[in-house]
């Protein structure tokens, strides 16, 4: 464990801090957002202000900013979102031998700032219609803009058990593609049983030794991964198992306690712990605004993707209804894109 833990204490911050350092490593790409020195408070009215910078954000920008309509994103972690996060995208058309989520990401990006577009980092903490305008603001700026997309996307829920929080970034992660290369030759166990937890196992098993793979009840990935995930002889996959508790020396987590099928208390020992139990829109920011969100959070829209403000739209993996796959994400982009140029035309006669 001493080594583990040697290369754990460089990576305790956070897990997408390990996804900035492999995108540093890709020549001429930069899919982190450097801070700027700006005014608290900006003069400037934007013809649009993108929050979030994933597949959706960054399609928006590239049809918008290609017409002209000055565009600013703004975006609290990674560029790319998720989708960065993803060791290998095989279903995007265009790509008929795959390609990793960062290169992805990337090129979406180069795309966009090659129009113009700009991009900023910034964690929006509210949006609020003015008179003529939107203000925006971030922990130490304020916006005002003609036009907000909201493409802030999702992130990985949390169990909410004993344990999970304590060991965060020590042992329990969110994301293999960024952490998984501290565990070679280590055993891990990944609690989940839908597509991006089998996605995330199978891309494991390039470093790990052994995988315990928890799934509460059946295994409801899509049938192509479920055969892989059979294949794999590194993966022992334990259907009907409850995750209760996550143990640790207090200094790093070192296995998952779980009620099995027949209702035993079962410990599996493991270095790591890899959670991926389904996604959360991230709207926190928007609870206390007029912007109307359904029962899991996500932004309601209608078939223009406007949202219940006047000049908010919403679009890809945050809005209510979203299929959760970047393809779907980049058509939501340039459909938003084509409303937010409609929007702005109407306001200016």
């Amino acid at each position: 464990m001493s080594n583990l833990n040697d290369a754990l204490q460089t990576v305790q911050k956070e897990n997408m801090m390990s996804a900035k350092l492999r995108v540093e490593d890709m020549s001429k790409t930069s899919l982190s957002v450097e801070p700027r020195e700006v005014p608290q408070h900006e003069a400037t009215i934007h013809d649009l202000i993108i929050i979030g910078a994933g597949p959706a954000a960054l399609t928006t920008a590239i049809y918008t900013a290609r017409e002209g309509i000055e565009t600013l994103l703004l975006e609290r972690a990674i560029i790319g979102g998720l989708a960065a996060t993803t060791d290998w995208v095989d279903n995007y058309p265009g790509f008929p031998e795959g390609i990793s989520g960062l290169e992805l990401a990337d090129k979406f990006r180069q795309q966009a700032e090659r129009f113009g577009a700009k991009i900023e980092v910034g964690e929006v903490k509210e949006v609020k219609p003015q008179k003529n305008t939107m203000s925006i603001k971030t922990a130490d700026r304020s916006y005002s803009t003609k036009a907000v997309l909201i493409a802030t996307g999702c992130d990985y829920k949390r169990l909410n058990i004993p344990g999970e929080a304590e060991y965060y970034a020590k042992g329990v992660h969110y994301c293999a593609t960024c952490d998984g290369a501290f565990y070679r030759d280590k055993k891990v166990v990944v609690i989940g049983g839908g597509n991006s937890a089998v996605q995330e196992a199978l891309f494991l098993t390039r470093f790990v030794s052994h995988i315990d793979l928890l799934a509460r009840d059946k295994l409801t990935a899509s049938d192509i991964l479920i055969k892989e995930l059979k294949k794999n002889p590194k993966i022992t996959v334990h259907l009907g198992v409850s995750s209760k508790k996550i143990t640790g020396d207090g200094l790093l987590a070192n296995g998952v306690v779980a009620i099995n099928a027949k209702g035993q208390e079962v410990k599996y020992v493991a270095d790591g712990i890899f959670i991926f139990v389904g996604l959360k829109p991230n709207t926190a920011f928007l609870k206390s605004s007029s912007i109307e969100l359904d029962e899991k959070g996500s932004v309601i829209t209608n078939d223009n993707l406007l949202t219940t403000v006047k000049g908010i739209f919403a679009a890809g993996d945050v809005r209510s209804g979203a299929t959760m796959q970047i393809a779907s994400a980049v058509g939501d982009g340039a459909t938003a894109a084509l409303e937010v140029r409609k929007y702005l035309e109407e306001k200016s006669l």
